[in-house]
C-alpha cells in the first residue's frame, strides 16, 4: 500500500525495502509482515479515444490515469487493402473468384480489428493495474 516518501526513503535506507520499480516508483518489503491487504476498488472509463483508470480505497485514491486509444488503426489497414487491390489487379493472369474463403464465415465472434485493438488496449492497461495494486 502506498507511503509517504520520507517513509519509503527510510526503508530503503534500512534495507527493509527494494526498488521494485522506477515508472512508477515502487518498492517491495523485504521484512515479514502481517497478510493483511486493504480491499481496493478499480473503476474504468471506457470510451472510444480515452480509457480512464482509478484504484481507490474508502480513504484516498491510490492510482489514477488516462490512455489515449490508438485512432489509426482502421486508415492502416485501408493502406493495406488499396496495396493488395493494386498488387492484385497488375497480374495478367486468370484468376477463379473464391467465395469460400471469407473470415467472417469461417468462425463465430469474429472482431474488426479496430475493435480488437481497442479491447486490448483496454485489458492490457488494466492488468498493468493489477500488477502494480492487490
Amino acid at each position: 500500500m502506498p507511503c509517504s516518501p520520507a517513509k519509503a526513503r527510510l526503508l530503503l535506507k534500512e534495507k527493509k525495502a527494494i526498488v521494485k520499480r522506477r515508472t512508477p516508483f515502487t518498492i517491495q518489503l523485504t521484512i515479514a509482515t502481517g497478510e493483511s491487504k486493504q480491499p481496493v476498488t478499480l473503476g474504468v472509463d471506457a470510451g472510444y479515444k480515452h480509457v480512464g483508470l482509478s484504484a481507490s480505497t474508502e480513504k484516498a485514491e491510490l492510482y489514477a490515469s488516462e490512455v489515449e486509444l490508438r485512432q489509426d488503426v482502421s486508415d492502416l489497414l485501408s493502406a493495406r487493402r488499396a496495396l493488395r487491390q493494386s498488387r492484385r489487379n497488375r497480374k495478367t493472369r486468370y484468376r477463379a473468384p473464391r467465395f469460400n474463403n471469407r473470415l467472417r464465415t469461417k468462425r463465430k465472434g469474429w472482431l474488426a480489428p479496430s475493435v480488437k485493438n481497442r479491447i486490448n488496449a483496454h485489458l492490457s492497461r488494466i492488468e498493468a493495474v493489477l500488477r502494480l495494486l492487490p
